[in-house]
């Protein structure tokens, strides 16, 4: 963070805080997360995450390790189903839980491109790998999570232990350098 001072309404000096963009940067994450228990578990995987001039890239992929389909989305269609990151202040797995029962997640800096597209539906015993990517500048000193979402079963009842919907913040985090 930069500090600057700018003049408020009084003219008494108040300093802000600006943002510096996280630079280029490549991180090897190798993340592999699971949802459910054995039999009825969705498989959320984060390989790579890149941060290039003017944009962000994402290696990752999903595998629906259950007895029921999931309506993944049309990418093409926005139905609040978000792929993309959440920055976070820290790397800290009680800030994602009390910030997510708060109801104040970050927003999602959603993906504009899949590569290859993601798949209406992904039935039982399927996975999808990918990119996602999107432009825009990060925040450098913040803290990356990748967002898959949301997941609905397409079946009105899903098996037991299935979940009907799913939209995964990874557990883990990567902070963004300079």
């Amino acid at each position: 963070m930069i500090a600057s001072v700018v003049r408020d309404l009084s003219g008494q000096a108040a300093p802000v805080e600006t943002s510096v963009a996280a630079g280029p940067q490549s991180a090897p994450l190798g993340w592999s997360e699971t949802y459910g228990r054995s039999g009825q578990r969705l498989v959320f995987k984060v390989d790579s995450l890149r941060v290039v001039d003017g944009g962000w890239r994402a290696r990752i992929a999903m595998a629906n390790d259950t007895t029921t389909a999931y309506d993944v989305g049309d990418s093409r269609v926005k139905l609040d189903r978000s792929y993309g990151l959440m920055l976070f202040a820290t790397g800290s797995p009680s800030e994602l839980d009390r910030r997510n029962r708060a109801g104040t997640l970050p927003p999602v800096r959603e993906a504009v491109q899949f590569k290859p597209a993601l798949p209406k539906t992904l039935d039982a015993g399927e996975s999808w790998a990918g990119t996602i990517s999107a432009p825009g500048a990060l925040v450098a000193g913040s803290w990356v999570r990748v967002v898959f979402g949301a997941l609905m079963s397409v079946s009105e009842k899903p098996p037991s232990g299935a979940p009907t919907s799913v939209v995964w913040i990874t557990d883990h985090a990567y902070q963004l350098r300079d």
